[in-house]
């Protein structure tokens, strides 16, 4: 399966959003949900403080355009209010008041300037990779895209295709839908394609704008927790089927694990307000399945060699701090320590979904600790549920 990863471009949100932000916003909005004296502790319990989104906060919480009226319209509230025995002055003076009521935003006016700046920042990040692995849009022979927050037809492909440019007889390959898995199964794929011809050029972009999951009028404990997890990435990088001198990872198997009946503990639901990321407390415990999966199937792998093999980083996007603590507490024994210390790092500044990975393995290469030679695991779980995990070598 020998492919070949090139470093990846991350970009960051350029809007800082503190925890602290969110707390206030969140508690002058819900001063009375139930989880209201408890919100200092469950934002310190996430880690995070400091987020990067593509937009501001204020983007996220502004009220909509026209008046709360907006939904049924002047002349049918006039009606109802007539015939509800309302004098006409009476019903001038509650349109006027209802009018002053701002409306929040529709899912329009959330997602369009999110989908602007997902296509900006996957453009950026696209140009990033490409010059890392010294090549030009010219030499891209397949690519795979994925934003699962802002749902658009065509998508992130053809914007891509379009903005870069693209050959013409470029595969365009959009899987809108991976989310958290999107690092590790484009990967997987891109490993498939090269496989099939050696000399394809595969560039993968993920584009996430997950703020738009901020929902303002949602008072669910859920919601809270959504507000603070999530950041907002757009990642990319170039697969290959030959190495390069650019060549940062090979890439020499790969893993895939779908748990049945899960489907419904996290996912997206679309409302009138927008994007709402759905989770079910049981979300964490699935994960762990999948990761005592993972640790079957390269215990399996390397049978011959139980004693003496581990990998020497492991780049995990789970989801959450609990299952990173799962997954160092069912590792064997004789592994080293510390595998997990860049994925912890990454998500110190936010959950960044499918882009995860991708900024994980950037952190990795930064710190110019790994070696030639050095074994690489790379993991990610999804809504699904369902995960993807690859296992290579440093170059």
């Amino acid at each position: 399966m020998a492919a070949y990863l090139c470093p990846p471009a991350v970009i960051h949100g350029e809007h800082a959003v503190k925890t602290s932000e969110i707390v206030a916003e969140v508690g002058d909005r819900h001063p009375h949900a139930t989880w209201a004296p408890r919100i200092d502790g469950i934002a310190a319990s996430t880690g995070i403080e400091t987020r990067g989104w593509m937009l501001p906060l204020e983007t996220a919480v502004a009220p909509g355009e026209g008046s709360g009226l907006r939904a049924v319209g002047i002349a049918p509230a006039q009606e109802a209010l007539t015939r509800g025995g309302f004098t006409q002055q009476d019903v001038d003076r509650v349109i006027a008041a209802l009018e002053t009521i701002p409306a929040p935003q529709t899912v329009q006016e959330r997602t369009a300037p999110a989908w602007e700046a997902v296509q900006s920042y996957g453009e950026r990040a696209a140009r990033g990779a490409l010059q890392t692995a010294g090549l030009d849009a010219a030499d891209v022979d397949c690519l795979i895209t994925s934003h699962s927050t802002t749902p658009a037809l065509p998508g992130l492909d053809m914007a891509l295709a379009n903005r870069l440019p693209l050959r013409s007889d470029v595969m365009l390959l959009p899987a809108t839908q991976w989310a958290c898995i999107a690092g590790t199964r484009s990967l997987a794929l891109a490993a498939d394609l090269v496989a099939a011809d050696p000399d394809r050029v595969v560039l993968v972009v993920i584009s996430e704008a997950l703020s738009t999951t901020y929902q303002p009028a949602d008072d669910t404990l859920e919601s809270l927790i959504v507000r603070l997890l999530f950041a907002d990435t757009a990642v990319a990088a170039v697969v290959t089927g030959r190495p390069r001198p650019e060549s940062l990872l090979r890439l020499d198997s790969a893993w895939h694990h779908t748990l049945p009946g899960t489907q419904d503990l996290h996912r997206l639901e679309t409302r009138a307000d927008g994007t709402h990321f759905v989770m079910d407390r049981r979300g964490p415990r699935a994960v762990q399945e999948t990761v005592t999966a993972m640790w079957e199937w390269l215990r399996s792998r390397y049978q011959d060699d139980p004693d003496s093999w581990h990998p020497d980083v492991l780049l995990a996007h789970p989801g959450g701090t609990k299952v990173l603590e799962y997954m160092e507490q069912t590792m064997p024994d004789a592994w080293p320590s510390g595998l997990l210390d860049h994925s912890r790092d990454s998500y110190t500044s936010g959950n960044r979904g499918g882009a995860a990975v991708f900024d994980i393995l950037r952190r990795a290469h930064d710190a110019g600790q790994q070696k030639p030679g050095d074994r690489a695991v790379l993991y990610a779980a999804a809504p699904g549920l369902t995960a993807t995990a690859l296992e290579g070598q440093w170059l």
